[in-house]
């Protein structure tokens, strides 16, 4: 299994409406793929960033799963957050894989 992780610092001004407009569309969107079997929205209490600083994570099951998601989602859905919140957030994605 593998965990995709976006880790978004957005300004401090807009993390309201980006915790709302990120729970009420981008979280759904990015399920709707069926890409992902599971997803979670952490803060992070500790960053050492300007703003305020958000992890969205998403399991897939196997390496296919998010090689489509990264092939013909990823593009999309996030030039739709940049779209949003234009200028006021950056983002980063990480791969990791589960071990036994």
């Amino acid at each position: 299994m593998y965990l995709y992780n976006i880790t978004v610092i957005v300004e401090t001004d807009s993390a309201f409406d980006f915790l709302q407009w990120v729970n009420a569309n981008f979280v759904d969107k990015i399920m709707q793929t069926e890409c992902f079997v599971s997803n979670r929205f952490l803060k992070i209490v500790d960053s050492p960033n300007d703003g305020v600083s958000y992890c969205l994570q998403f399991i897939a099951e196997t390496l296919e799963n998010y090689s489509d998601f990264k092939e013909n989602h990823e593009q999309t859905l996030l030039a739709q957050l940049y779209t949003q919140f234009d200028q006021k957030l950056v983002t980063f994605s990480t791969l990791m894989e589960f071990l036994p």
